[in-house]
């Protein structure tokens, strides 16, 4: 791919995912404000990416042979993920529960993107051509503008749920996530 050559969303979710895999370990091998932080990183990147995948990739892929079970495994892999990580986040990383439940946490995590990538991706590939891929970029790339930045497990995890809720949960989860900040950096205030 050349400078001038725009990813594809394939491309854009397999960077994606290496972030994640990297976040993973870091957090898993971090203390203090440093673990606090790498997870608030990663719940945020999980939350924007797992609703960009549901309202942009998994409806795409029900396209391709097989693809309406592949995305339903998906779909429950990624709601069963929500309900975990809103736990972790709940949890906090100094919890004595935290690093056990964080361990299974991220091997539930490794296996889901790893069926995507042996799974879904390839028949996006194959049955997509590359001017929808890189327009599905684009697209998740906006979804992900306007996601929320925790996990919501109760608003559910299709397509037209992360497009009714998602953008007031956003606003929400955006506003929540300034003042957590400001009240870090501001510790006497």
């Amino acid at each position: 791919m050349t400078a001038t050559q725009q990813k594809d969303v394939v491309d854009l979710l397999l960077d994606q995912h290496n972030q994640i895999k990297a976040l993973l370990a870091r957090v898993t091998n971090a203390t203090g404000t440093d673990k606090r932080d790498t997870f608030q990183d990663l719940v945020r990147l999980l939350a924007v990416h797992e609703s960009a995948e549901e309202e942009i990739v998994h409806p795409s892929a029900r396209t391709i042979e097989g693809g309406d079970q592949i995305a339903e495994a998906r779909l429950r892999e990624e709601d069963q993920a929500k309900h975990v990580l809103a736990k972790l986040d709940e949890l906090g990383v100094d919890h004595p529960d935290f690093d056990g439940k964080f361990a299974t946490f991220t091997e539930a995590v490794l296996a889901h993107a790893a069926h995507e990538e042996a799974e879904e991706f390839p028949g996006l590939r194959r049955n997509t051509s590359p001017e929808r891929l890189s327009r599905m970029a684009d697209a998740v790339k906006a979804a992900e503008a306007m996601a929320p930045t925790k996990p919501h497990p109760a608003t559910g995890e299709s397509a037209i749920a992360n497009l009714l809720t998602g953008p007031p949960l956003a606003i929400f989860d955006r506003a929540r996530d300034r003042m957590r900040e400001w009240r870090e950096s501001h510790p006497n205030k």
